[in-house]
């Protein structure tokens, strides 16, 4: 769909009501089309991608329209061809340095802000719901076992596993973002201003407070996790439980590392070992 057929619409819709000044495609989504628009001052960005995946998006947003770290959702496409929503002054470039303080404000302006799940009855994807959150989890650590394999034994794939195995299943269900990692996240100078692109799931608020923490390689350490969850006031975790899910999350994201970011795998893998002897000397 052509972004001048696009701007006639959202003219027509009256969501602006004029031509944009400028427009430019953005770069940074791996499968959407992202668009800036200009128009009168005003920073619209416009977002294409699969039908599901936009209506993914559009239910997070809209769920948490008063969250002031999300953009607002200004228009949705009648077929869910695209959104609308308000660009967020700042850069994607996380400078490694800070994480405890941009965890800090993530719980406090974000994840405090979660609330139980609209109407939902499964756990996991929006669009692809199972039946446990331990079913989502394993699904997970299985998809990542597929890649981690090669590198890792079998005897800690046995370990997430049964770790997974242990989780919560009377837990109540949130509306999480899903991908809630640093590349996701928008800074002015050092501090966290924004957070973008959600991929709905239903579960457990600490799964996306892992996500976050395991999502860069840098201060992956116990005196981090520690601080950061004894802010979050959704879910009561003792120290053993959060350091058994901060387990679940690395392996999980040593299978997207990986993939998507193999230059950072040592410095994850000994991220792992570390985290494995914490977890032994709780227990």
């Amino acid at each position: 769909m052509g972004i001048q057929k696009i701007i006639n619409e959202l003219i027509y819709y009256s969501i602006i009501h004029s031509e944009p000044s400028e427009f430019k495609q953005l770069i940074g989504g791996t499968v959407s089309e992202l668009y800036l628009l200009n128009v009168d001052g005003n920073k619209y960005v416009v977002k294409l991608n699969d039908p599901k995946v936009i209506e993914s998006e559009t239910i997070y947003l809209d769920y948490y329209k008063d969250t002031e770290l999300l953009p607002k959702l200004l228009f949705v496409e009648p077929s869910n061809k695209y959104i609308v929503y308000s660009f967020i002054n700042g850069s994607t470039n996380y400078n490694r340095r800070n994480k405890k303080e941009v965890l800090e404000t993530l719980v406090e302006r974000l994840l405090n802000k979660y609330k139980p799940a609209p109407n939902e009855n499964g756990w996991g994807w929006v669009d692809q719901p199972v039946d446990s959150w331990q079913t989502f989890l394993s699904n997970e650590i299985v998809e990542a076992n597929k890649i981690i394999a090669s590198r890792l034994d079998s005897d800690n794939y046995h370990l997430v596993h049964n770790l997974v195995i242990k989780t919560s299943s009377d837990s109540k269900r949130y509306l999480l973002h899903g991908d809630c990692g640093v590349h996701n996240f928008i800074f002015n100078g050092n501090q966290l201003s924004g957070v973008i692109d959600p991929t709905s799931i239903i579960g457990d608020p600490i799964y996306d407070l892992i996500y976050a923490f395991c999502s860069s390689p840098d201060d992956l350490t116990k005196e981090t996790i520690d601080f950061v969850g004894n802010h979050l006031v959704k879910e009561e975790k003792n120290s053993s439980t959060l350091y058994e899910y901060v387990i679940i999350g690395l392996y999980i994201r040593l299978g997207k590392c990986i993939k998507h970011h193999p230059n950072d795998f040592e410095k994850y893998l000994k991220a792992w070992y570390y985290w494995k002897e914490v977890l032994h000397n709780v227990n």
